[in-house]
């Protein structure tokens, strides 16, 4: 199509919306409060509730020590931050909920962990028959790894992984957690608490050289690549090429 032949917008005629384009920060929000009222449809009492006590704190610091508006001011923004920190836990329990039972769940909320912890993108060990999977994570605590699966697999994948772990990094505390709802296993929700808990053992540097070391040996259950073309395990050598003919 010619330059001519493109039709042009108006003076005022808005420039079409681009369907690939990332939605803005009030879109976000809207579909992150969508989110947390279909799951808890408290959620907007108890953020007016939050914004509305914050002004009542305003009103009462204000009228004990004067310069009522500011504290007014004050307390509505301390009520305003309340509200989007109800807002922000009800909305990560609420898309907690709904990925429950999916494989790699158990990832996603260990993704969220806080306090420097850092998970590799992919799973250290998965049985793709059983779907098992474990999961790393490495910060000031060490290494942790965190199954998903039944409690009997669950052990033994942990095992295995933990052994390997402390024979490559000697001297790092490796942790393990199994996730799950069977006696002795941890709820998929509360995987992010017991990570956050653990006690700090390593100091920045060695954590940034632990992650170094662990990036140059990539997944611990990886082969090396295989190149485009041909594989292998199936080639077979060309006798007749070999004897000449």
């Amino acid at each position: 199509m010619s330059e001519d032949s493109k039709p042009r917008r108006g003076l005022f005629n808005r420039k079409p919306k681009d369907p690939n384009k990332a939605p803005g920060r009030l879109a976000q929000m809207k579909q992150v409060f969508t989110l947390a009222q279909k799951e808890y449809p408290q959620t907007a009492w108890l953020m007016a509730a939050a914004v509305l006590g914050g002004a009542a704190l305003g009103v009462l610091v204000g009228l004990l020590i004067g310069a009522m508006w500011l504290w007014i001011i004050l307390g509505v923004m301390a009520g305003v931050l309340g509200a989007i920190w109800i807002l922000g836990r009800f909305a990560e329990t609420a898309a907690f909920s709904q990925l429950e039972g999916q494989p790699g769940a158990v990832g996603a909320v260990l993704n969220t962990a806080r306090r420097g912890w850092l998970m590799d993108e992919e799973p250290v060990a998965a049985n793709p028959k059983t779907r098992d999977l474990v999961f790393r994570s490495t910060g000031r605590g060490g290494i942790v790894l965190v199954s998903e699966a039944p409690a009997g697999r669950a052990k033994k994948m942990l095992a295995q992984q933990k052994s390997r772990h402390e024979r490559l990094f000697p001297g790092v505390p490796v942790h393990t957690i199994q996730s799950g709802n069977g006696e002795g296993q941890v709820h998929m929700k509360a995987v992010r608490r017991e990570v956050e808990k653990l006690p700090k053992a390593l100091g920045k540097p060695e954590v940034l050289e632990l992650r170094r070391r662990l990036k140059g040996l990539g997944s611990l259950t990886s082969r090396a690549p295989i190149p485009k073309g041909m594989d292998p395990n199936r080639a077979r050598p060309d006798h007749r090429a070999l004897r000449g003919k």
